[in-house]
């Protein structure tokens, strides 16, 4: 499997459980949906995001395939920015806070190494 589409379907996978499962999969990433009852609001919001994303990758071709894994690279970008920011206030707990930066940087690297080879 080529890494776009890896990532896409990564994308869709985490998008679908952030709509289904919005309070689980927060969890999964060391969030407190109790603590925070709007959670599953912006969990549900992400997930549409993601399933977007992955979905138009998944059908685009040539330059419109480009196009989406530099903006899905950008996306994940701002997640990796907005998590550090968010680890700096401690908004969240260390491990959640580097979970969630870990993931967003390896899908921005995924995706710009796609770039870089050609394979986007």
């Amino acid at each position: 499997m080529d890494p776009v589409t890896g990532l896409s379907l990564g994308r869709i996978a985490i998008g679908v459980g952030s709509i289904v499962a919005p309070a689980r999969t927060s969890r999964l990433f060391g969030l407190h949906p109790a603590a925070n009852p709007q959670l599953p609001y912006f969990a549900r919001m992400f997930g549409v995001r993601e399933i977007a994303i992955g979905a138009l990758t998944l059908m685009a071709k040539g330059d419109v395939r480009r196009t989406l894994v530099t903006a899905g690279v950008a996306v994940d970008a701002g997640d990796a920015a907005t998590g550090a920011m968010g680890l700096a206030r401690k908004d969240f707990p260390l491990l959640a806070g580097g979970m969630l930066v870990v993931a967003a940087l390896g899908a921005a690297a995924t995706g710009a190494a796609a770039l870089g080879s050609g394979d986007a």
